[in-house]
């Protein structure tokens, strides 16, 4: 398949990469701004900006099409990735931002440096740069590159090379501000885009003889409707998506990703106030209950327009199956006229361009806060700036080398999950278990810190294909998935199984560790930590705008939507 496009897309997208850019320029571009201003927008922002820049951080072009292919080929239980980030940033709102503002840390490893010492600080940047680089930058680009070359008739080194120099120009230039006011801009088109998808969407069924949900739950593929799947398939092996997979796994990856990694939490950081910071927070969870029903759904809509003869969907080489990935952008070819194709083309642009920025943005913070004014305190407030753009600039063209390689992996989503996987475990033991336990001392997060990554690098290295067919030999099928993962010739233990069983090993190793070391002074650590794990709770709701009451309406709202969906 291969949607060219035509001269009216072509200058509806061209329209929009140029007016972001301008527009972020615009808004973010100090001549003479100091490192406060660049890198923590002057810390000003409010609930609403933070809560839509936090959530565009991480909507990239892997989730649109991702989760589109994901709904066609899985059904919804897909979504509990959108969902449970929903309990994750509760846990950013009430437990990680109160120290997070109060402490006024400006990075994530300086936080973690008062919590610790020195030597966490250190390697929670070089963790945030690498995961910035790899994930967010790297892989999201190739992704979109490939879809735009596979199905918008572009040249992947093509997209590359444009999407990167438009997002680093007003990135580099305007800083934090410009991140998030584009992001501002970009959260409407990602929601509206998704919006338009799914009402035409929807309007299609009709043509199909499906006038009712009824006949909708009926033309489904058995299980595609519902959210909690059970632990064990039709063939008694381990559901890599069951409940107990998601409800053990998905904290282990969502606590890092939400309450420990740069790229997001950067924008609570520049909040005008510690409410505004929490609210912020619980807003992004408000938000990311949307992609459920505007781009998990639609790829479930798809799956029935196309297995009722609607469009056809290209099929995998060599096997005659469907190649659910082409779901999107056979569904917009199907839906949208010409004019609207140029606006969905933007609509992905943008997902791509919030989540480069993001990372670019805090890429260049923790170079020059965590390296650069650590190991030369005395350089000039102006130098930090310019060093900062410098840096934006270098991590692109790192990033651009690095998506060219994409194709290493076995797909996108195995991808951005098991390369965190290596270090999300031992993480988010030191960031949790640090705030919520003053016993816990320096040399237990570096002794977790150190064994946990070099666990999760052992599992990461023994799970790619490739290893196990240097072992196995021609017994490996084509099909075979790793040693850990594969069903038939490995462990069989999905990956989000994985995460929980080396959490409780850097759980154990800093337990043990804590209290076979002295403990740390109790008047510094009690700065940073809780005095007991539900210490947040205390105090009376005064407002409805209290965090503690906009969080339980994000509860309530999941877990009713958990039930009808369940």
């Amino acid at each position: 398949m291969n949607w060219s496009m035509n001269w009216i897309d072509t200058a509806v997208l061209a329209a929009y990469l140029i007016g972001i850019t301008l527009f972020g320029v615009w808004v973010g571009f100090r001549r003479n701004a100091s490192s406060k201003q660049y890198f923590l927008a002057n810390r000003s922002l409010g609930w609403f900006t933070i809560g839509a820049a936090v959530f565009t951080s991480n909507i990239s072009t892997i989730h649109l099409v991702g989760l589109a292919a994901s709904g066609a080929k899985d059904g919804m239980v897909i979504g509990n990735f959108e969902w449970m980030a929903c309990f994750t940033l509760m846990l950013l709102g009430l437990v990680f931002a109160p120290f997070y503002i109060t402490s006024g840390v400006s990075t994530l490893p300086e936080f973690m440096e008062r919590r610790y010492c020195p030597a966490a600080r250190t390697f929670l940047a070089v963790i945030g740069l690498l995961g910035a680089l790899l994930i967010h930058i790297g892989i999201s680009l190739f992704a979109a590159a490939k879809l735009f070359e596979s199905f918008l008739g572009v040249p992947m080194l093509f997209t590359i090379v444009v999407l990167s120099l438009f997002t680093v120009t007003y990135t580099a230039l305007g800083g934090l501000r410009a991140v998030v006011m584009t992001e501002n801009v970009q959260v409407c088109l990602l929601l509206g885009g998704a919006l338009l998808i799914t009402v035409k969407g929807v309007q299609a069924l009709g043509g199909v003889g499906v006038h009712d949900l009824a006949a909708f739950q009926t033309a489904v593929a058995p299980g595609h409707l519902s959210m909690l799947q059970p632990v064990f398939d039709s063939g008694g092996r381990l559901n890599g998506f069951s409940w107990l997979a998601v409800l053990l796994g998905y904290p282990i990856l969502g606590i890092w990703y939400w309450c420990a990694d740069q790229t997001h939490v950067q924008r609570v950081l520049a909040a005008k106030d510690l409410r505004a910071a929490q609210n912020g927070s619980l807003f992004a969870g408000f938000l990311k209950i949307s992609p459920v029903f505007l781009m998990v759904l639609p790829g479930v809509i798809g799956y029935v327009l196309w297995s009722k003869g609607a469009f056809p969907l290209a099929v995998l080489p060599g096997t005659g199956l469907p190649d659910y990935n082409t779901m999107l952008p056979s569904l917009i070819n199907f839906l949208v006229p010409v004019g609207l194709k140029g606006l969905l083309a933007a609509c992905m642009a943008s997902a791509l361009m919030s989540c480069m920025a993001a990372a670019l943005n805090s890429c260049a913070t923790l170079i020059s806060m965590d390296i650069v004014l650590r190991h030369a305190p005395a350089t000039p407030d102006s130098r930090v700036v310019l060093i900062g753009r410098v840096a934006t600039g270098v991590i692109m063209l790192l990033a651009m080398v690095w998506s060219t390689q994409g194709d290493q992996f076995g797909t996108i989503f195995e991808a951005i999950n098991k390369i965190p996987m290596t270090f999300a475990p031992a993480v988010t033991t030191v960031f949790l278990l640090g705030i919520l336990w003053k016993r816990g001392t320096a040399q237990a997060a570096m002794a977790t810190l150190y064994a946990g990554s070099l666990l999760g690098i052992a599992y990461f290295v023994s799970d790619l294909p490739g290893t196990g067919r240097w072992i196995l030999g021609t017994s490996a099928g084509a099909g075979f998935s790793g040693l850990v993962s594969d069903p038939a010739q490995g462990l069989g233990l999905p990956f989000m199984l994985v995460g929980p069983l080396l959490a409780v090993v850097c759980v154990v190793i800093y337990v043990a560790v804590s209290l076979g070391t002295p403990a740390m002074d109790s008047r510094t650590v009690g700065e940073v930590c809780w005095d007991h794990p539900l210490a947040f709770l205390r105090g009376r709701v005064r407002d409805i705008g209290d965090p503690r009451a906009v969080a339980a309406a994000l509860f309530v709202t999941v877990g009713v939507l958990y039930w009808i969906l369940r």
